[in-house]
């Protein structure tokens, strides 16, 4: 039988992983916000009518970061709706998705939440109807400490010390047609820059986020980015990308390969960046904010529906190749983490969401939370250059593609190695063999693995835990080898570190 073969050696670094990678997006979408992280009259909701059931699932995932509001829903958003007493708010339509927008959720709330399940908030201006002034005004009102006119209102608010919000994202997918206020790469280029020299003269230890292209496939990709650049490098430090994933055509071994095209674009967009950077001289380094990805099979959707709140949207039931293809794509982000420093996976709950909540009901862990939850987890320290030797198989989107990914993280005490690895073949299990013999300290393995006899598996309000994590064999290091074998579709955990046999 062929086996793969993954080779560790602590000199080869790609670089430090920003916890951030780890972020996670919240978006008035659906039942995102309303039904899903808040709920007033849930049994479980707290004095600020926030589920606590949910609230204790994103605990667990460990989400450094959390996006919000928006996605397309910020092009059309007036923030001065969301804050005040909650009775005097006014109800808006919200464009972006043909539905009823209470308001009752707005930037107080939600900062506060973030914070209370261990998340530091990323917020995102409306570039699409609005622009610096709007922009300004809410860095006021987040940061500024008090004494002028927004900062004592947030005060008036109820809120006396500032939100202090680090990183903001300069609009959402103005790339795009189907965004209000859709706007040229010089146009977006031009207000990206005044905006942000705007929000810095309020706070200039910000951290802000230019908007790159929707997805790889847009026509303008890589020329939207360089004339986007070209208007606002020294104004910006992170470009953004977004990109979804599905099956094409029942092809489903293209699917579990999809962590292929998630490189491709990483490494076009750092390519793109540095071309501005050397034609344009300048000194620092523009990274990536990969600040929407996700596995999405209603992708394309758009809502044609009558007015409602919190309509059911795009609420995708992940089952097990899902979850392999997410715990895959985490090894791509990964692999890149020298220049991917956050990510979101879009979103947290119920809109294509790792958490599903039922109104008055239950909340439960999708199939997709399990590879998340444990990456975040384990998944901190420096990743190791992670080559992978071994069988390859044919797909109609990427040619011939490696039936082993894998990659490698050293803690930060140098004292355990985490390899994350995935087995793409739908049917058999892959012998492999990892070698740390360059880490002689190590001498136990621990394997962790997310498999099931029926890729079509997943977990519902009925079956919650149909998907969950299972322990292997415990493995010894044997000469700086550790045998292992990884189940056919899988996802699988490897801990190695020091101790008794």
């Amino acid at each position: 039988m062929p086996e793969a073969r993954i080779t560790v050696d602590p000199a080869f670094r790609v670089g430090p992983v920003d916890p951030r990678l780890y972020g996670s997006f919240v978006e008035h979408l659906g039942r995102c916000v309303y039904t899903g992280i808040y709920e007033p009259d849930h049994p479980t909701a707290d004095k600020h009518g926030f589920r606590e059931d949910v609230a204790g699932l994103t605990r667990e995932l460990g989400v450094p970061v959390i996006r919000y509001p928006g996605g397309n829903f910020v092009s059309g958003y007036r923030w001065e709706d969301g804050i005040g007493p909650a009775g005097e708010r006014p109800v808006r339509l919200d464009l972006a998705w043909r539905s009823i927008e209470p308001n009752a959720v707005g930037t107080d709330e939600f900062c506060a939440w973030a914070r209370r399940v261990g998340s530091e908030p990323m917020l995102a201006v409306n570039l699409g109807t609005r622009g610096p002034d709007a922009a300004a005004r809410l860095v006021e009102y987040c940061n500024h400490p008090g004494g002028t006119y927004w900062s004592d209102l947030r005060v008036k608010n109820g809120t006396a010390e500032p939100h202090d919000v680090r990183v903001w994202c300069l609009g959402n997918e103005m790339d795009g047609d189907w965004q209000i206020g859709h706007k040229t790469a010089d146009e977006y280029g031009r207000v990206a820059a005044e905006t942000a020299k705007a929000m810095r003269l309020v706070d200039p230890g910000i951290e802000l986020v230019a908007c790159g292209s929707s997805h790889a496939q847009m026509p303008t990709f890589g020329s939207w980015e360089a004339t986007v650049l070209g208007h606002c490098y020294e104004h910006v430090d992170y470009i953004s990308m977004h990109s979804y994933y599905t099956v094409h055509d029942h092809d489903r071994a293209s699917f579990l390969a999809c962590a292929t095209g998630m490189d491709s674009f990483i490494e076009a967009l750092v390519a793109t960046a540095d071309h501005v950077r050397a034609k344009g001289r300048h000194a620092k380094r523009i990274n990536l904010s990969f600040d929407e990805w996700n596995v999405w099979h209603t992708l394309g959707f758009q809502s044609e529906g009558d007015w409602e709140r919190a309509p059911r949207l795009i609420e995708d039931t992940y089952d097990l190749t899902d979850a392999v293809v997410v715990g895959n794509l985490l090894i791509s982000l990964l692999r890149h983490a020298d220049r991917v420093h956050m990510a979101c996976q879009a979103q947290l709950v119920n809109a294509i969401g790792l958490i599903r909540s039922e109104p008055g009901g239950p909340a439960w862990r999708q199939t997709i939370f399990h590879p998340f939850a444990l990456t975040s987890r384990h998944g901190r320290g420096t990743v190791l250059q992670t080559p992978v030797a071994g069988p390859e198989y044919e797909t109609p989107a990427y040619g011939a593609v490696p039936q082993a990914d894998a990659v490698a993280v050293l803690s930060d005490t140098g004292d355990e190695l985490t390899v994350f690895a995935v087995n793409r073949d739908q049917r058999e299990p892959l012998p492999a063999v990892i070698d740390v013999r360059s880490l002689p300290a190590l001498r136990v393995a621990h394997h962790t693995y997310l498999g099931d006899d029926d890729p079509s598996a997943a977990n519902t309000q009925d079956a919650p835990d149909r998907v969950v994590p299972r322990a292997g064999d415990d493995l010894a290091v044997d000469d700086g080898l550790v045998r292992v074998v990884l189940p056919p579709l899988s996802w699988n955990m490897i801990r190695i570190g020091g101790g008794d046999r």
